[in-house]
């Protein structure tokens, strides 16, 4: 399997006919890490045979719609989930306050929609009947990116 296949859909998102064309990549600013400077990550596109419309899958590291990586907002709602005030992990985790309370306020305004989509694909989180409890284990139990993952994969099909 090839770096490629790994991230090839099963399906196209359009019209859902299967197999898709590698058709190139563009390049996305990853982080802001290192001084500042960014880091471009390639993203692979892919082309469908029927439609003739084109899709792109990230990868794993880059979050969408954002200038953070994963890592970085995971260690962000991780303190924000502990207990840190906003002020507090602004200045743990050298971001902007504002750039917390955005996080933390995405979090509250779709944690439920969330939370009912990840306990369909892990059961045991369903052992956790408040929204805050459950996004603690969430974030102790695995890398935000991977249950990034399987929200991208669930609120994406049409």
């Amino acid at each position: 399997m090839t770096n490629a296949d790994a991230y090839r859909p099963q399906a196209c998102p359009h019209c859902r006919l299967g197999g898709l064309w590698g058709h190139g990549c563009y390049y996305r600013k990853a982080d802001r890490r290192a001084g500042g400077a960014r880091n471009p990550v390639a993203v692979l596109r892919f082309l469908c045979r029927q439609c003739l419309r084109t899709c792109s899958r990230l990868p794993l590291c880059i979050a969408p719609r954002r200038w953070y990586d994963w890592a970085v907002q995971h260690a962000v709602l991780a303190l924000l989930l502990g207990g840190c005030s906003v002020h507090r992990c602004a200045r743990c985790t050298c971001r902007a306050r504002r750039t917390v309370r955005r996080w933390r306020d995405w979090l509250d305004a779709r944690g439920e929609h969330f939370a009912c989509v990840l306990r369909s694909r892990f059961p045991e989180l369903g052992r956790w009947p408040d929204r805050q409890t459950l996004w603690r284990h969430v974030i102790d139990a695995m890398p935000l990116a991977r249950a990034m993952v399987w929200l991208d994969r669930e609120l994406s099909v049409p």
